[in-house]
């Protein structure tokens, strides 16, 4: 199933994209799509409906973030090979952890905010996973069992915020819509392997990552067993993978984004998102 949030921001509805590309109307056969209603139990409850029946929504809609809100927006950092390499940073060991703000999330089409005194702001695109069942000491062979689906992520970033004002990753991660995840949450059934995914961005026109997510240093498998082992994952956290190599950062000289610029993003199978970056305004 491919799942989705329409209509104005805080007022979005749950839907389900056919075969066809119609948006249907999940409203009154699930709450929204966030925590307990992404579980594995609550998508076998969608999957008995008869979705054909459900109505088509006529109108265009915004599409909102897929998810309503998460539990805790987990990150990956370096996770890709060729990513480590452009940064200069030696490829980790062990998965690199940390967090972005839950504020951040938004929908897949709305504007990149620029903060103020913003100089360094980055892209990335990255696969994200969605749990779909609580999860402590999973073993990696069982680990792709607890997942719902998969979505993508735009991992905004301002780098100077994230590398060079001391501290943790998270305030260089955490602005508000830094988050642009969706279009849909892609149920796992249809993500036969999720290391063979094709994902890749554009700024402008320009090709700036073109990758694929067998680049992976650690798999979505690897990745939730290891979080396992170090705190409960439970349903409607998502986890963005990490990003493949052609971000600003790593280009010479750094191609930071600006105000007015377009961003084109897509994972295979996952859908695709664009946004402009604006400056903030209060």
């Amino acid at each position: 199933m491919k799942l989705l949030r329409f209509g104005q921001p805080g007022a979005e509805k749950p839907g389900y994209l056919d075969d066809d590309g119609n948006i249907r109307d999940l409203t009154g056969h699930t709450p929204d799509f966030a925590g307990e209603s992404v579980s594995l139990k609550a998508l076998d409850g969608l999957r008995h409906l008869n979705l054909a029946a459900m109505p088509i929504v006529q109108t265009e809609q915004r599409i909102g973030s897929c998810l309503a809100s998460v539990p805790t927006y987990h990150c990956i950092g370096l996770n890709y090979a060729q990513h480590a390499k452009e940064t200069g940073a030696e490829p980790p060991k062990e998965p690199i952890i940390f967090s972005k703000a839950a504020s951040a999330l938004c929908g897949p089409f709305d504007n990149v905010i620029r903060p103020k005194g913003s100089v360094k702001l980055d892209y990335e695109v990255e696969l994200g996973i969605v749990i779909g069942q609580s999860a402590e000491y999973v073993s990696e062979a069982d680990a792709l069992s607890y997942v719902a689906g998969y979505c993508l992520i735009n991992d905004v970033s301002e780098r100077e915020y994230q590398i060079e004002r001391g501290g943790q990753w998270v305030k260089g991660k955490s602005f508000r819509n830094f988050g642009p995840t969706g279009p849909w949450l892609v149920t796992a059934d249809e993500v036969p392997d999720p290391q063979a995914l094709s994902c890749w961005l554009e700024v402008n026109g320009e090709k700036r990552q073109n990758s694929s997510t067998a680049d992976m240093i650690f798999g979505v498998a690897e990745i939730i067993g290891y979080m396992s082992r170090f705190m409960r994952l439970v349903p409607g956290d998502v986890i963005a993978t990490g990003t493949p190599e052609g971000v600003a950062m790593g280009m010479t000289p750094p191609a930071w984004l600006k105000p007015g610029d377009e961003i084109r993003l897509g994972i295979a199978g996952l859908g695709e998102q664009k946004q402009t970056v604006v400056d903030y305004e209060a």
